[in-house]
């Protein structure tokens, strides 16, 4: 097989599934000269594509449904194949293209995310460049719905949807327990500067909306929930958002180590410090998402003792629950409560706000597989 470079969709499936399976991206980055070497040997119409090796390294996953995206870099090597989608690029950024294994490259995950960027919004785009930035990683399978704007299932049930949610159909509804979306824990695989380096190539207009989430991204985001709180608190409000980053002291700083003084270590039984899911500088204010994992009884044992601790640091903490990131009202006022304690208030620049929020929380749901709200 000559050198085949998978890209966009294919790509981020398997980005997805390396993270899921080695808690990283394990592939070897290309220099400038050998992604351009490799990008003119791409395969030629005649060689044929190891369409079983690509599904073992988790590109791909042979089904009527799913199309190989690979890149071209001249016309000659356009394939007539309905598994596959060719994609014709002339140039590339550096860093764009890693190898894999024999013959196999794909785009690196910061190149990834500009091409699955075309065509989307900025609320779209902040999620997956949350993603990858942070600690944690959709499974490969959610890729292909997501991409096409479906909700993503799992055993019948939509994730983070309730049993008894009369939108279900009767065999799922038969479960018992609430599904709340998978991810799992891995290392960042891009950095802020690989993504401002690929938005500072993408000149398009067709990237204006990659370049504009670039902006706004932050590293540490350690679950899908995560990423929804921090674009509905942080991105400015003509995008729907709470302009929580316009706050002095950085704005909102995700998963933020604060280690316990005596009086803190003795208030949380023992715990040494506290890893802050939100923290807002200007308020000394926490956000806390309480998922599922949280409801269970040691949880809450815990999560008491810790929050203990964080108070007796002189953060105040409010606690947010799946019901309350469904309800913008609420987040509202949580935002005015922050503003408040950072001496700030939360005024509308724009009309048709609440519109707008709920755009974003939408647009946001959507580009990690849920369903409206």
């Amino acid at each position: 097989m000559e050198a085949l470079i998978v890209s966009h969709t294919t790509s981020l499936r398997g980005i997805r599934a390396a993270r899921r399976m080695y808690a990283a991206v394990p592939w070897t980055l290309l220099s400038k000269v050998q992604q351009n070497r490799i990008l003119k040997s791409c395969l030629m119409p005649a060689t044929t594509i190891d369409f079983d090796f690509v599904e073992r390294m988790g590109f791909w996953e042979n089904s009527s449904f799913e199309q190989l995206d690979m890149l071209i870099g001249m016309e000659s090597q356009r394939r007539r194949d309905s598994r596959i989608c060719s994609h014709l690029i002339s140039s590339l950024p550096p860093g764009a293209i890693m190898h894999v294994a024999h013959d196999l490259y794909s785009c690196s995950p910061a190149f990834t995310a500009l091409l699955c960027s075309k065509g989307k919004s900025v609320g779209e785009i902040i999620p997956l460049l949350m993603e990858l930035l942070g600690t944690y990683t959709l499974p490969e399978e959610a890729t292909l719905p997501i991409s096409r704007g479906d909700a993503w299932r799992r055993h019948g049930l939509v994730a983070d949807q309730q049993p008894d949610d009369p939108t279900m159909n009767s065999a799922a509804g038969s479960m018992a327990l609430p599904v709340q979306q998978a991810h799992y824990h891995c290392n960042p695989a891009v950095t802020v500067e690989e993504l401002k380096a690929v938005a500072a190539w993408a000149t398009s207009s067709r990237y204006a909306a990659f370049r504009t989430a670039v902006k706004y991204v932050v590293s540490g985001s350690a679950s899908p929930a995560e990423s929804i709180m921090f674009g509905m608190f942080a991105l400015p409000q003509r995008y729907g958002g709470f302009n929580m980053l316009s706050l002095p002291k950085g704005g909102i700083l995700l998963n933020h180590r604060v280690d316990f003084d005596e009086q803190a270590l003795h208030m949380s039984s023992g715990i040494p410090y506290a890893i802050l899911d939100a923290y807002i500088p200007a308020a000394n204010m926490e956000l806390e998402y309480n998922g599922i994992g949280h409801e269970e009884e040691a949880a809450r044992i815990h999560d008491g003792q810790r929050n203990n601790g964080v108070r007796g640091m002189g953060i105040a903490i409010i606690v947010i629950n799946r019901d309350q990131m469904r309800d913008v009202v609420a987040l509202e006022a949580i935002a005015r409560t922050i503003y408040r304690s950072a001496g700030k208030c939360l005024r509308y620049r724009t009309d048709g706000y609440r519109k707008q929020q709920h755009a974003l929380l939408n647009t946001l749901r959507k580009a990690i597989g849920l369903p409206p709200c």
